[in-house]
């Protein structure tokens, strides 16, 4: 039986609801599988800095890499809002990123069409939508240096090298054959020498692709084209800036930011994690959307632990329960026969894994 260790940052706000529902379906989906999963959790995010004075803690930040896979929930909240930028829950996450080398966010984007009617573009633009962001994740402007906050004025610098650009490029490319075979890859090269330098290097990576098609985009455009016509795209390929402003665009393509997953996966480690965040406002009520958690951990298992049949079995199971019409509260105007709560969304799923 092969046995995988997993690392837990459950974090702040409903973090440790979410992650707790995705825990017990990782349990139905490893005994049907036949593999086994050990957990150790750690600190991570404003908690972190409750007990150790840091959102990182060094124990964290080493202890992770002693493991097969980290799940993570969510971090950050109203408490810590006024700390120094450097005590903060979000740049606890960005050292964790850094520290693990995860240099490429997958951002997948599936429009269920039990949701059809959640999003608010019309179900003829949206409904077939898969697509795939691929955001470079620890270089760009939020890492760049100089960077100052003065009295009458701030900067930020975004720097980007060859190498780092060749291989979030590599990695798009490698997911994008094991899809449809189209990579658009967004820059702002009519104004950034940055951008310059990305496509540039893009278009060198994807001479060793002859199977893919690569076409470039300004990011101003793609911001436009998501919405007007998303099933356009295949796999996004962009830096780490743009990533993030455009992922989260199409995440609502969707119709909740509460469905969709993410992988931060680098050479060596992967941290999986829903690309919400940790709505403080309602932890602890038990009405939380967990699907994207869970459908995290079905991307953990496939690009981490290799483990497909698995990953296949939980977004499976997923889709049945959307199709079955039980919904949380935050999709539960959309065609719902019963609304659950976080912990019976959680149980529903893995009833429906250990059936698959």
């Amino acid at each position: 039986m092969k046995k995988y260790k997993i690392a837990i940052i459950k974090g702040d706000g409903i973090g440790p609801e979410i992650v707790d529902e995705t825990i017990k379906v990782l349990d139905s989906v490893s005994t049907k599988h036949g593999f086994s999963l050990s957990y150790k959790e750690y600190l991570l995010g404003g908690e972190a800095y409750d007990v150790y004075g840091d959102p990182a803690p060094e124990e964290t930040l080493e202890g992770v890499k002693n493991t097969d896979a980290v799940l993570f929930g969510a971090i950050g909240g109203e408490k810590w809002d006024t700390l120094p930028r450097d005590k903060r829950p979000e740049t606890g996450l960005l050292k964790l990123r850094k520290a693990l080398g995860v240099y490429a966010n997958l951002r997948p984007v599936t429009v269920y069409d039990e949701l059809i009617n959640a999003s608010t573009l019309k179900p003829n633009v949206i409904k077939g939508v898969d697509l795939l962001v691929v955001r470079e994740l620890i270089g760009g402007i939020y890492f760049g240096e100089p960077r100052a906050l003065e009295e009458d004025r701030a900067y930020n610098t975004m720097v980007y090298s060859r190498d780092e650009i060749k291989r979030i490029a590599k990695k798009a490319f490698e997911i994008a054959k094991q899809r449809r075979g189209k990579v658009t890859s967004v820059d702002k090269a009519n104004v950034l020498e940055v951008s310059q330098l990305w496509r540039e290097v893009v278009e060198e990576v994807a001479k060793d692709y002859s199977d893919v098609t690569l076409e470039h985009m300004y990011v101003d455009n793609a911001a436009m084209q998501i919405i007007r016509d998303p099933k356009q795209f295949d796999v996004i390929l962009t830096s780490n800036i743009f990533g993030d402003i455009l992922s989260d665009e199409a995440s609502m393509l969707s119709g909740s930011i509460g469905l969709l997953p993410s992988a931060s996966i680098g050479d060596r480690y992967g941290l999986y994690e829903p690309i919400h965040g940790s709505a403080p406002d309602i932890a602890g009520q038990g009405i939380a959307n967990p699907i994207a958690t869970i459908a995290s951990a079905a991307m953990m298992l496939r690009y981490q632990l290799k483990e497909e049949k698995a990953a296949n079995c939980i977004e499976n199971a997923i889709k049945k329960v959307l199709k079955d019409g039980y919904r949380t509260k935050d999709i539960s105007s959309f065609d719902a026969k019963e609304i659950v709560t976080t912990y019976e969304m959680g149980s529903l799923i893995a009833q429906y894994v250990s059936k698959e």
